[in-house]
Formats: C-alpha cells, structure tokens, sequence
C-alpha cells in the first residue's frame, strides 16, 4: 500500500520534472548495479561526433555521480525547484518549459567544451534554481535550516556548499551563467524600450507538449450541440 500511496503522488508530479527526475535516478541505479558505466555516459565531443554516441549529449546531464549524500543533495534541489517552475512560472507552458531545458543544455554544452566538462547535470541544477530565484525575489529561502535569506543569493548559497562537498565551482558558475543570459533574453530584454522576445519556442513542441486552447468564438455545429432530454 506504502508504495501505491508513493506511486499515485508521483504520478501527480508535473511530467517534465517527473521525466527528467525518474531519468537520473534510474540512471544512477543502473551504474550502481553495474549495468552502465559512468565511461559511456560523459561528454565526450570526439566520441560524440566522430564515433556518433549521440546519446551522450543527453546521459550527461542524467548521472550525479554514486548514491551518497551529494547525489541526494542534488535530486531534492533538482525535484523542488524544477516542479516549482513548472508550477509556477510555466503553468500550462510545457513546451516552454522544455524549449528552456533545450536551450539550457545546447548553450552549456558548447561552454562545456571550453571547460572540458565531462557532467552538466549539476550546471542544469544551477540553472533552474538560478531562473526560480530571480523569478522569485521577493521569497525567503531557509537554506537547511542553517541560514534564511532572499531567494537571488540561493543559487551562490548552492556553489558556496558545493565546494565545501569537494566539487569544482566551475559547473555551477557555467548553470548560473546559462541560466542569468535565458532569465535576461526572456524576462528582462523583452520589458526594455525596443525590446522584443529572442526565444520563441517552435510550434512542433507546442503543438506535441500544450493543450490547445478552446476558442472562445467558436460556435458548435447542430449535432455538436447536447440535446434535450426526450419525454
């Protein structure tokens, strides 16, 4: 029943965090069983383009690292403030929702490459928490209980902590960098004088991802219409 109950509140989840969350987990529970290995999931431009493993444009974005406490670390972030967003700010904008994560990962990869980042899952972190924080201002964030503060510091309270875990800073400054240069292209350019949105999201993903909107002039046909109850 317990894992009926966990199943059932899963399910109510928002699918793009449902999605993205059960796909780290289950990954990292594969390399951990030993099904996969961590050597076929980085980023490796010359395997990517030359031996076409094009999958790992996306399996490094999917693997934190062995259970421990620093994989938990990142799924609660990864879980709370990506179903914040999709809750929030993208409420019935899927496909915006998932044209950001595009965006996000196209624009840290090719960063990544200067960098020689071989997992950007913690940099897409960076950045969901970076674009909930600024759309956020005026929010009091209780950092473990430890520190209280306005939620645009969360995002350098995270580097600050990931660094005493022992991981390199540069990952979470390319996530905040990605995620400062969507937050001005999409919520501060367009407010300016001559401003005007540079991220459209294609009518492909809105049209597989959004439910349509109902037309409010839209008049039923004759058999389209309920009929009265007969005698």
């Amino acid at each position: 029943m317990a894992w009926r109950g966990l199943a059932t509140e899963f399910l109510q989840v928002p699918a793009v965090t449902r999605t993205y969350t059960a796909a780290c987990v289950l990954t990292t529970a594969a390399v951990q069983l030993e099904l996969l290995s961590p050597f076929q999931l980085y980023f490796n431009p010359h395997l990517v383009f030359r031996k076409f493993q094009v999958w790992r444009l996306v399996t490094n974005f999917l693997f934190f690292g062995p259970l421990g406490f620093s994989f938990f670390f990142n799924m609660l972030f990864v879980f709370r403030y990506c179903r914040m967003l999709e809750e929030g700010s993208f409420r019935g904008r899927t496909a915006d929702f998932v044209f950001m994560f595009l965006f996000g990962g196209v624009l840290m990869t090719l960063l990544g490459l200067l960098g020689s980042l071989f997992f950007l899952g913690q940099a897409l972190t960076a950045m969901l928490v970076y674009v909930w924080s600024r759309r956020s201002p005026r929010v009091r964030v209780n950092f473990f209980g430890l520190l209280t503060f306005q939620a645009p510091f969360l995002p350098w309270a995270l580097m600050g902590f990931s660094m005493l875990l022992g991981n390199s800073i540069l990952v979470d400054l390319l996530g905040i960098a990605v995620g400062h240069i969507y937050y001005f292209l999409e919520d501060v350019f367009p407010n300016q004088p001559g401003g005007k949105r540079l991220l459209l999201t294609p009518g492909f993903l809105k049209l597989l991802l959004d439910t349509p909107e109902e037309d409010p002039n839209y008049l039923p046909l004759p058999e389209e219409q309920p009929q009265p109850p007969q005698q």
